[in-house]
């Protein structure tokens, strides 16, 4: 007992110590605009990958590091950068494999933030910045975590660790599986922690449980061979943003809520989570109404949705008289767990066709799946996970669904079906990931720096056959 004392103190104390560097160190790398997606400067998100694997190798933990590509399948392109690393196990101990990911979402309009996007900014006990925490907070906990770990236990603990720091989350993952397959043998562990979800609030530890699946896809709808006069043809002739107005509408019914038949729900409990806590936490103003029907948080973890994220259509700037030959949407769905992406795209996409008005042309493309995760939460990694938080943060864990989708998750559990996967993160519900002024609250992060190192010293302790 004195010995397990004496380790779990020494983790705290080195962690708290280890605060003031890791947060200088996430400072650095949201500085760097490090966006995966085609148009923007591929050198920084290898600038960035440089930078993560340069806090790696100052480690001095791992057998090896290294910057690493997978191609993309059915292309001649090759992904963005990943930072590789690996520890060998000793003595009986598992393996554990830690994932983040370094690219970052684009700023948006920039005169949205209240300080630069790539210029870390503390306001008020959060950290502002694009990526500051989605997700190179999730990095800097696992190098916090693991510096915590040196520092107490020293260097030559016996516990297995892999490091594995995506390049490309953000923009899809499209060489993710490639990677996986070609780095099968050094990616494989025992237990896999993904550090890309959030908390319940910022005080209360969570583990994700549920993830919805996700389907993103391209329509064009066309009604002219070549744009018209609207005031020699209109009333006459149907334009194909009055087309898509009219069909886009079909998508949901008079409260919101989605209306293509055959996609599913989920019949699962909710936690409590008020109408109150939901305007706070999303930004609905007093006088608009929530969607959807049933508990709140069933239509955010257990049921579908659908959001139009884009439309190519004359600008207001650009608006004349004329009545437009095609307009092209993306359409972005959320798909309950337990049913498979591909087959959630088929009912939008016959909802689409059966509904296109005036027998508006449709043309269907880039279509992205991605499949919902149910964490088995029968393995003793979820009760060590717990156990951990509820050290780490002084609060008992909540588990948790989430709304938003990790695709990826079901092609490691494809590929490494003994792992025991747990899904944790450092954002809370006012984080703001994606959006303008993007944040971490500061003591989020201190907690999840301490969970995860005692995790790892738990893991330390025990033998692959306890």
């Amino acid at each position: 007992m004195t010995s397990e004392l004496t380790r779990k103190d020494a983790v705290r104390e080195a962690a708290a110590s280890g605060i003031p560097a890791a947060l200088a160190d996430l400072g650095a790398l949201v500085r760097i605009p490090s966006i995966a997606f085609p148009g923007f400067d591929g050198a920084e998100v290898q600038r960035s990958a440089e930078a993560v694997a340069a806090l790696v190798e100052g480690l001095e933990l791992f057998d090896s590091v290294q910057i690493t590509r997978a191609d993309i399948p059915g292309t001649d392109e090759a992904g963005q950068p990943a930072v590789l690393a690996a520890r060998a196990a000793r003595n009986g101990r598992p393996t554990i494999l830690l994932y983040a990911h370094h690219d970052v979402q684009p700023a948006g309009d920039e005169s949205l933030w209240e300080s630069a996007p790539f210029e870390p900014t503390v306001r008020d006990g959060r950290l502002y910045g694009r990526g500051a925490a989605d997700d190179k907070a999730g990095v800097m906990a696992h190098i916090g975590a693991l510096r915590t770990i040196k520092e107490a236990l020293g260097a030559d603990f016996d516990l297995g660790v892999t490091l594995f720091i995506e390049g490309e989350e953000e923009a899809g993952s499209r060489s993710f599986a490639q990677f996986l397959a070609d780095n099968a043998e050094a990616l494989r562990a025992d237990v896999i922690v993904v550090a890309d979800s959030g908390n319940w609030d910022a005080r209360t530890p969570a583990l994700t449980v549920s993830l919805r699946g996700n389907t993103r896809f391209t329509v064009k709808i066309r009604t002219l061979d070549h744009a018209s006069h609207s005031g020699m043809f209109g009333g006459a002739v149907p334009d194909a943003l009055m087309a898509t107005v009219k069909l886009l509408a079909t998508l949901w019914d008079e409260d919101g809520a989605v209306a293509v038949a055959g996609l599913t729900e989920r019949d699962a409990a909710t936690p409590e989570y008020s109408e109150e806590t939901l305007r706070d936490e999303a930004g609905l103003p007093s006088g608009v109404s929530p969607i959807g029907r049933g508990a709140i948080l069933s239509r955010i973890w257990n049921k579908p949705s659908i959001t139009v994220t884009g439309i190519d259509a004359p600008s207001v700037a650009n608006a004349s008289n004329t009545l437009s030959p095609e307009i092209t949407v993306v359409i972005s769905a959320r798909v309950a767990p337990g049913q498979p992406a591909r087959e959630a795209y088929a009912a939008i996409e016959g909802h689409l066709r059966a509904h296109a008005p005036f027998g508006a042309e449709l043309t269907f493309l880039d279509q992205d799946y991605g499949d919902a995760f149910l964490v088995d939460t029968g393995g003793w990694a979820v009760g060590t996970a717990l156990e951990a938080m509820h050290e780490g943060y002084g609060v008992e864990p909540v588990q948790i669904g989430v709304g938003g989708s990790i695709p990826f998750i079901a092609d490691l559990v494809r590929d490494f079906p003994s792992a025991q996967i747990l899904v944790t993160g450092v954002e809370d519900p006012h984080s703001r990931a994606h959006s303008p002024n993007e944040s971490l609250h500061l003591d989020t992060f201190r907690h999840a720096v301490l969970t995860e190192a005692l995790l790892l010293e738990k893991l330390d302790a025990r033998t692959t056959d306890s």
